[in-house]
């Protein structure tokens, strides 16, 4: 039972973790505020948000192979399948993200020069697409817990 609690709460704290940075990344990519600054700041952000992503799946598998219910209940359940798809979305949207912020990192210390409004816009319309499919995972969770 404490070893249950402590998954749990482990994956808890590292949905929320993931959440922070992935709403950090959403409020920094923005045309009008970025500058140098953010430029530098954004790829360190996405780090930590690809960290975030691993401790979720790392403590969401803990919970599925170690937790009381194990992993017979999990595999046949439709839902750990909807979950894992939705995941596995954010994941593919995330790799756009990623490598814009590093190349405008390069770009920025080699030559100074910003990104361009149009490219800013299209990279913040996929970390928005995470933010938004990010939510529903939780909702289906809820759903399963209370018997779908």
């Amino acid at each position: 039972m404490t070893l249950e609690a402590l998954l749990a709460s482990l994956h808890l704290l590292a949905i929320l973790t993931l959440v922070v940075f992935l709403s950090s990344e959403a409020a920094l990519c923005r045309p009008e505020w970025l500058n140098a600054a953010v430029v530098e700041r954004l790829p360190r952000v996405d780090l930590f948000y690809g960290l975030a992503v691993v401790l979720v799946l790392i403590t969401g598998l803990a919970r599925v192979f170690l937790g009381i219910k194990g992993a017979a209940w999990y595999g046949p359940q439709p839902l750990l399948h909807l979950k894992l798809g939705l995941f596995a979305a954010m994941g593919l949207l995330s790799i756009s993200p990623s490598l814009a912020f590093r190349r405008w990192r390069r770009d920025c210390r080699a030559t100074g020069a910003l990104p361009d409004a149009p490219e800013v816009r299209r990279v913040r319309r996929l970390v928005m697409w995470q933010a938004h499919l990010f939510p529903i995972i939780p909702v289906i969770a809820v759903f399963w817990a209370r018997g779908w």
